[in-house]
């Protein structure tokens, strides 16, 4: 597929953290991101905390703060192609403004829970581009050696704002009303659109031909061809949706202390994050993505035993140190992918994980109505648990057929 010249061209590899601020572009697509992910994170709290109070309902309150998620299967079925078709600073300044606007708007209307949900989904469908676009420039600024690094950071820097956000959200929504927090999320929205307008340079998209649902189907059946890039993916989504069920069961578990859950479990995916991006060799490294899935999801197994809130949240800590395993599938992603569809490969990476993120919520809200939330996240995470498993067999055997192959050559 034919791809239009970056008019900035990549830079050498950064060594270092500090290194990735020298570059051109790095800076503001890093704080505009920062300040999009703050106002997810103090957004979907008070959301999930207005529709839980409400409703009194596990399911709405999950389905309120992930149910964006569900959407992306519809972005990564019919939108995906933007992703490197469309030009990044317009695409992403206007979704941005576009979350601006709706979250004001949800925050001053007054809807009902029927009609929040569907504004939710909807919002959803808008972000589908947003990943692809985000990582895709990101690869396409730091060169392909440097992307591991410079998603380490980013998600460092996720781990961060979420621990301030829920912990900012956590005593705001004690002190004022959820429709306040939602209106200083659209404020922080807007803040990421004037970054993203403002400090990235106009680059042509990566990709020539207009954005259209057969380049998306297409492209996806090219990427998905692939055996090894099929079982990475399967990787990257289902472990980590069945867990964010029970991340999404904090509300409905400990109601007044969600904020410390959210916060803690934010805590870890920083130490993970920091352990795989920067301590761990590469050798060490590319062995690590099983180890750190069981991580994931044997901690919730306590859950069972409606552990109290210190315990809680300990666990919860623990277990989030198991995300770590995202940047190991996602560094192999990019090798097994060519440079014209890393945007569209990422898109879908980032798009599929939303969507098992959506689904994860909804299965745990199910289960938590018909048993308990403690209950709920014990059996999600041991569905996580059983999806690691097999799959790790499944690229054991992928291994173990390839290398007769390659002996053979």
């Amino acid at each position: 597929m034919p791809t239009t010249p970056s008019t900035t061209p990549p830079t050498a590899p950064p060594t270092s953290y500090q290194s990735l601020f020298r570059t051109p572009e790095f800076t503001p697509l890093f704080l505009g991101s920062a300040a999009q992910n703050a106002a997810g994170t103090v957004g979907g709290l008070a959301l999930g905390t207005l529709m839980y109070r409400a409703t009194g309902s596990p399911l709405l309150s999950a389905l309120s703060m992930f149910g964006p998620s569900l959407a992306q299967v519809l972005g990564a079925t019919f939108l995906l192609s933007g992703a490197d078709r469309l030009p990044p600073r317009t695409t992403l300044a206007a979704i941005s403004l576009t979350f601006a606007v709706t979250t004001a708007g949800m925050a001053l209307a007054g809807l009902p829970a029927g009609a929040l949900l569907t504004v939710v989904l909807l919002l959803g469908l808008v972000a589908s581009l947003g990943g692809g676009v985000r990582w895709g420039l990101l690869n396409e600024i730091l060169a392909k050696d440097g992307y591991l690094p410079g998603r380490s950071l980013f998600n460092m820097m996720s781990g961060l704002v979420q621990i301030a956000g829920y912990a900012t959200g956590g005593a705001l929504l004690a002190a004022v009303s959820p429709r306040t927090c939602l209106l200083l999320a659209a404020a922080l929205y807007l803040t990421s659109a004037v970054a993203f307008r403002l400090g990235l340079t106009a680059r042509p998209p990566r990709s020539a031909g207009r954005p259209s649902v057969a380049a998306t189907w297409r492209t996806n059946a090219l990427l998905w061809s692939s055996r090894p890039r099929r079982l990475t993916y399967l990787g990257l989504w289902l472990p980590n949706g069945l867990v964010v069920g029970c991340e999404s069961l904090y509300v409905s578990y400990a109601p007044d202390s969600a904020g410390t859950l959210f916060a803690c479990a934010a805590l870890g995916m920083l130490a993970g994050d920091v352990s795989v991006g920067r301590l761990l060799p590469p050798a060490v490294r590319t062995r690590m993505a099983t180890p750190l899935l069981l991580l994931l999801a044997t901690p919730y197994l306590v859950f069972a035993l409606h552990p109290p809130l210190a315990l809680a949240a300990g666990c919860a800590t623990v277990a989030s140190v198991g995300f770590g395993a995202s940047l190991v599938q996602q560094e192999r992603l990019m090798k097994l992918t060519p440079d014209e569809l890393s945007g569209h490969a990422l898109g879908l990476h980032s798009a599929g994980m939303l969507t098992m993120q959506g689904v994860g919520a909804a299965l745990a809200g199910s289960m938590a109505q018909l048993t308990s939330p403690a209950h709920a996240m014990a059996l999600m995470a041991l569905a996580s648990l059983a999806v690691t498993l097999t799959l790790a067999a499944a690229g054991r055997q992928e291994r173990s057929t390839l290398a007769p192959a390659s002996s053979e050559r």
